[in-house]
């Protein structure tokens, strides 16, 4: 035996598969009475102040520098302002599924974007595998896709489509400076704290007189949600796998999480799954499976 299974990466694994997949419904329960940007604002700010309660108890919580500074500013504007937020705001107008299956773009977007940076080699597998699981995903929502047309959804897809190109940016970027700190509850308190203020302040902008008697406690509910498990635990886990695998590894569970969205449609909304839908299934898995297996790269 080489080496052993890596038990914390999987659950590391399984929870960005299973939670992000469930925040989709997550997002459009809580903006149903919640502006999108109250919505954001509170995810992050309390998911941060769990980080700071966190590193105060393990007496962790310290500057971390400028430059450090910078590098979690980055990640925090891509991947929670812009990716995050825009997604929330997109699902005002599209249903959640519709918001999963754009999102699932993002490992295409990312598994080119790591060739351009270095972060891998180019591989026509593993661009097959993404274009495999994508066209299951694509098979999923076939019946949807005419909607991308309606004016109605426009608005939302061009949101969506900023937010996976940021999610991207965000990902791409981490992978190649998150060596540079291991302590990731100190850089997500950091990036929590500067993400909640960021939208607070777009929040007063575009929501400036909040009507908070008309938010429900389901609202609410899915608010908290978001923040302790979408946000804590989902976002240490996926900066926690991150620092052990490639971000095309990371990004290809995506197509879980839709997996997932579509599974509440139906448990939730009386969806019915299709052959059709174990069709998609099988690509999805395959695509993953093609894009993760990899045999021992001998060194030249």
């Amino acid at each position: 035996m080489k080496q052993s299974l890596d038990y914390k990466l999987i659950l590391a694994l399984m929870a960005v598969g299973i939670i992000w997949g469930t925040t989709f419904l997550g997002i459009r329960v809580a903006v149903e009475t919640i502006p999108p940007w109250f919505v954001t604002s509170i995810r992050q700010g309390l998911a941060g102040i769990i980080m700071m309660v966190i590193l105060l108890f393990k007496k962790e919580l310290k500057w971390i520098g400028w430059e450090n500074l910078k590098h979690q500013l980055v990640a925090s504007v891509c991947m929670l302002v812009i990716a995050n937020g825009f997604t929330t705001i997109a699902e005002q107008t599209l249903p959640s599924g519709l918001a999963s299956v754009i999102s699932a773009l993002a490992p295409i977007l990312i598994f080119l974007g790591s060739i351009l940076f270095g972060l891998q080699k180019m591989s026509l597998k593993g661009f097959i595998g993404v274009v495999i699981g994508f066209s299951g995903v694509v098979l999923i929502f076939k019946d949807g896709l005419g909607s991308f047309l309606d004016a109605d959804y426009r608005t939302g897809m061009i949101f969506m489509g900023f937010a996976i190109l940021a999610w991207a940016s965000g990902t791409i970027y981490t992978k190649i400076h998150g060596s540079k700190s291991n302590n990731i509850i100190l850089n997500l308190f950091y990036q929590f704290t500067i993400a909640s203020c960021i939208q607070l302040v777009l929040a007063s902008i575009f929501s400036p007189n909040p009507d908070v008697s008309s938010w429900s406690l389901t609202s609410i509910g899915a608010a908290l949600y978001l923040s302790i498990f979408g946000s804590v635990i989902a976002f240490f886990s996926y900066n926690y796998a991150l620092k052990r695998v490639t971000p095309v590894q990371v990004s290809i569970l995506a197509y879980i999480n839709t997996i997932i969205a579509v599974f509440l449609g139906w448990l939730l909304l009386n969806e019915r799954i299709t052959v059709e839908f174990i069709i998609a299934t099988i690509l999805i898995i395959l695509g993953v499976f093609i894009i993760n297996y990899k045999k021992k790269e001998k060194s030249l």
